[in-house]
């Protein structure tokens, strides 16, 4: 409704700026005392509506363009309508919603072709499903056992037994799913990716390549089975990998609790991955966080790192939990029974199933790497803890160190870097105005070499040039300049590679429904072994054969 409304105003209005965000304040008024938490809320609210307008005008201008230009090159008959793939186009890349696709073709008197349009949406569900399907046989039981247990949390090496397994199939390779009577093997779960391992029957290694949970089951991902599946087998946890893990895990809450006291307590999760490799984290948030407020959440966390403060853990009842403050984390599901992870009664206390560290000091150091949007009022931080911070900043000193050498060692590094950054734009400033001024002349002199071929201005040469953009720039400004009658076919060896531009004005197009990009597949990819495509009047083609590049240009002449 609120994209539908912003479409309103920037269309009929031709209002181009926030402008529903300023309305709240006096709706809110009028419903307090139906909805107060409206009212109580609506600076809050106010910055999420500017927030998803200011983003949805932004693809809001060119999806318009893009539109406009699909029913200008519709014929102008009663029949005519919005094809399904361009409207999916709309949804897919500009954000458009098919209501408000239906809507725009309803002022145009255009409908739009619905059955198309869902067609192209369940052949990317088809695609995604695809990439995703996995075959899996029937369990083999082994042993009974209606309990398997999970004691990773105080062992990583354990003697066990199988219980079942089953074989799985996936894009053709086949793999294994095995359950243990007990484990130590963390399962995915909580945002926590699942631990790797071993599993040794009798001294034969079998890699535990991921762990996850289905139901109460904890499944461990293998290869292949052991040549003795009846026997006692040892499960062991890459333990370096689960301490890299727990490190992040731990750095989470600390991270956690400091956004809430940076940014305000409207902060909370709304997704996270806590890997050995980083820690991201999805939380509720208006606007872009400032560099200031980033530096002052690292050097909270950091400080509790340096406090060294025991991370204490302890199970008891989930009310008795919530009543003490303890934070339940966005799409967990928490029984009776709850872990109760607490670092400073004063600063983090989360109900939380993953595994930490013993004191925040393990931690080492704290950074975070990046900080983007993922939606209205969603934003996304990844962040880095212990040995992979200190990875990072050791690669980041590197590649400072290479620079600094590279420039002779300047006294002021951001000096130096910010004096050539503008004398790289002067130069590129000159040169962007020669070749400008090359290509102007280099259109004046093609313009007199204009044929007439069947009633048409036709332009057909094989130029040098230094890329494909400059031969497609080129083909746009002679279309332009043979206003409303023209044909053009450019043709280049780059990088002992053929490229080809083809140039179709819009009369033609309507007049004689001919579409460049169709003649581009159809009838020049081919001659030059590749393929292309672009709009009906203006198609580009790359290929691997520059043998038939000369016949391109008669191609095109014999077919006019």
């Amino acid at each position: 409704i609120l994209r539908r409304a912003a479409r309103y105003y920037f269309s009929n209005l031709n209002y181009k700026e926030p402008l529903l965000y300023k309305l709240v304040p006096v709706v809110s008024n009028q419903f307090k005392d139906v909805f107060p938490e409206v009212y109580s809320q609506k600076d809050f609210i106010i910055k999420i509506i500017r927030e998803e307008e200011d983003s949805f005008l932004k693809t809001l201008d060119n999806g318009l363009k893009r539109l406009n230009a699909i029913i200008k090159l519709l014929p102008d008959n009663p029949e005519s309508f919005i094809e399904g793939k361009d409207a999916f186009e709309l949804y897919d890349t500009y954000g458009f919603p098919i209501d408000l696709i239906i809507l725009i073709g309803k002022e145009h008197n255009l409908k739009v072709d619905e059955e198309g349009f869902e067609k192209e949406m369940q052949k990317q569900k088809n695609r995604s499903r695809a990439a995703s399907i996995i075959d899996t046989e029937d369990w083999i039981n082994i042993n009974e056992n209606n309990s398997p247990k999970f004691v990773g949390y105080n062992s990583s090496e354990i003697e066990s037994k199988i219980l079942k397994y089953r074989k799985t199939k996936s894009q053709g390779k086949e793999s294994y799913q095995i359950v243990l009577e007990k484990t130590p093997f963390y399962a995915e779960s909580g945002g926590q990716v699942g631990d790797t391992g071993v599993l040794i029957f009798d001294g034969e290694k079998i890699p535990v390549v991921n762990t996850k949970k289905e139901n109460d089951l904890i499944i461990h991902f293998t290869e292949k089975l052991p040549a003795n599946i009846d026997g006692n087998v040892v499960a062991k946890i890459d333990i370096d990998r689960r301490k890299r893990i727990a490190v992040h895990h731990s750095a989470t809450h600390l991270m956690h609790a400091a956004l809430r006291k940076v940014l305000g307590n409207h902060v909370s999760q709304k997704g996270s991955l806590v890997s050995n490799e980083y820690l991201r984290f999805d939380f509720s948030h208006f606007a872009k966080i400032t560099d200031e407020d980033i530096k002052k959440i690292e050097s909270l966390v950091n400080e509790k790192i340096r406090e060294n403060i025991p991370v204490v853990i302890k199970e008891t009842q989930k009310e008795e939990a919530l009543a003490t403050g303890a934070m339940a984390l966005f799409g967990e599901k928490y029984g009776d029974t709850v872990r109760v992870v607490t670092i400073d009664p004063a600063y983090s206390i989360e109900l939380c199933g993953g595994t930490h560290v013993g004191n925040t000091g393990e931690l080492g150091f704290f950074k975070i790497t990046s900080e983007t949007a993922v939606g209205a009022g969603l934003r996304r931080i990844e962040a880095l803890s212990g040995k992979a911070a200190e990875e990072y900043i050791q690669n980041e000193f590197d590649i400072i160190r290479v620079i600094r050498d590279s420039l002779k060692n300047p006294k002021d590094l951001n000096k130096t870097i910010d004096n050539l950054l503008s004398e790289n734009g002067e130069l590129k400033k000159q040169l962007d105005k020669a070749e400008a001024s090359q290509l102007a002349s280099l259109v004046e002199n093609l313009l007199k070499q204009t044929e007439t071929v069947g009633h048409v201005n036709f332009i057909g040469k094989q130029l040098e040039v230094k890329n494909a953009d400059t031969l497609k720039k080129l083909c746009f400004e002679l279309l332009n300049k043979l206003k409303g009658s023209g044909i053009v076919i450019l043709t280049s060896l780059i990088d002992n590679k053929p490229f080809v531009a083809l140039g179709i004005d819009e009369t033609f197009v309507k007049s004689k429904g001919l579409d460049a990009s169709k003649i581009i597949k159809e009838n020049i990819a081919p001659l030059i072994k590749g393929g292309g495509g672009g709009q009906k009047t203006l198609a580009t083609a790359g290929g691997q054969d520059s043998s038939k590049l000369g016949e391109v240009i008669e191609k095109i002449k014999s077919m006019l």
